[in-house]
């Protein structure tokens, strides 16, 4: 085997939020099950009117496309990467003015911004939503159409319309912006909560509302943390974790995992092994799914891969793969201690055999840039090997896969 080109060290980044930016690093590095090739997406939009009466989009009385013309092909849509094909169907609708109603219209302009913004047209994506007025805008409300909407009060605007304008700053590199309007957004969806304890709000939408304030903390932090802000990051998820105590195992796992991920980056490597074994006695005691088996494994990895114990991380990610073969955090993190030990043959063939296996799940960047750079170092035809795989994924990837990570 002749080495082309030397690899960088392994940056580790495990389970914490993914970075507000596209990473396209050409060093091989670890994975969670949140890293992403892009930021990761705000949830599928949705109206939230308060409980007075039922969204209209959830009405068990009528379809989803009886409101809104063709909403539920493009859900399908964004469950499958298709965003170009996402632009042209909000285009036609808007065109053939299909939209009649504001909510129709709010929808149909999410749907657009957040496919804009997974293909990296931010500019465009900004200018959607600087065509709106102030999301507090009375024009947003339900009850000022009492002749469309009887009955209903409350914000028409979805929560992901609320997500990327919080977020997309920062892609024009105005990063304090999105984060004051992150913790205006933080504040509103705990104002929600609050209307829990008065009875204003069902549980079911007490627990969405739950959710998506973990969202947004999760966005928040990985702003900070992209700029090593490790000491906020840990007041944050500290008073996240005093706010779950009543959550259940699995979230509060989560939690306490990001803690321990920032404090292995903050260097507080004593620390990090005190949380991972807390959460280890956790799962212990609540009989630990697959799932949060896996997460405790990957944790005593990730310390075994700072001892620099490759032997070890292997054992502990194959045990992950015989739970569940499609962790896909544990098959590209064993890959890359396999290359540490020199062993590009068999870090090579753990990669091919996850994307042929499992392609919808494997297919990353992340993976992709880790398969390329052992290409560069196993062959000196690497350039021909890497064009094969360039012209599979041009086949089988989504819209927003940022081709260049092969780096031909």
């Amino acid at each position: 085997m002749e080495s082309t080109s030397p690899l960088k060290s392994v940056t580790i980044t495990t389970d914490k939020p993914p970075p507000p930016a596209e990473q396209t690093t050409a060093s091989p590095r670890t994975m969670d099950l949140s890293d992403s090739p892009t930021t990761q997406p705000p949830p599928p939009p949705t109206a939230d009117p308060q409980p007075l009466a039922d969204d209209p989009l959830n009405n068990p009385y009528a379809s989803l496309n009886d409101l809104c013309h063709d909403l539920t092909s493009l859900q399908d849509l964004t469950s499958r990467g298709s965003w170009l094909t996402i632009l042209d169907k909000v285009s036609r609708a808007r065109s053939l003015s299909l939209l009649t109603k504001p909510h129709e219209h709010l929808l149909y302009l999410t749907f657009n911004a957040l496919a804009l913004t997974k293909l990296r047209r931010f500019v465009d994506a900004i200018a959607e939503l600087d065509s709106l007025e102030d999301l507090k805008s009375p024009q947003y409300l339900y009850q000022n159409y009492p002749h469309i909407y009887p009955n209903i009060t409350g914000s028409m605007v979805p929560f992901a319309l609320r997500w990327l304008h919080a977020e997309l700053p920062s892609k024009h590199n105005k990063r304090q912006k999105t984060l004051d309007r992150f913790y205006t957004l933080l504040d509103f969806v705990r104002t929600k909560l609050t209307d829990k304890s008065s009875e204003k709000l069902s549980d079911s939408s007490a627990e969405l509302w739950r959710k998506r304030e973990v969202f947004v903390m999760n966005s928040i932090i990985s702003h900070h943390l992209s700029h090593k802000e490790f000491g906020i990051c840990i007041d944050l998820i500290r008073d996240l974790i005093n706010r779950s105590e009543s959550e259940s195992l699995d979230s509060r796992t989560m939690l306490l995992s990001k803690l321990g991920y920032v404090q292995m980056q903050y260097g507080d490597l004593e620390g990090a092994k005190g949380t991972f074994g807390f959460i280890e006695n956790l799962v212990k005691e609540g009989n630990g799914e697959v799932e949060l088996r896996n997460l405790v494994s990957r944790n005593k990895a990730l310390m075994y891969m700072v001892g620099k114990d490759y032997i070890s991380a292997v054992r502990e990610y194959e045990e992950c793969m015989e739970r569940d073969g499609t962790d896909v955090v544990a098959i590209n993190n064993k890959a890359i201690c396999l290359m540490y030990l020199r062993d590009l043959s068999d870090s090579i063939k753990v990669l091919e055999s996850a994307l042929e296996r499992i392609p919808t799940m494997a297919l990353n960047e992340t993976l992709v840039v880790n398969l390329c750079s052992m290409y560069e170092l196993a062959y000196v035809n690497h350039s021909d090997i890497k064009r094969t795989l360039s012209s599979w994924i041009a086949r089988v990837a989504p819209d927003d896969f940022d081709s260049s990570c092969t780096r031909i």
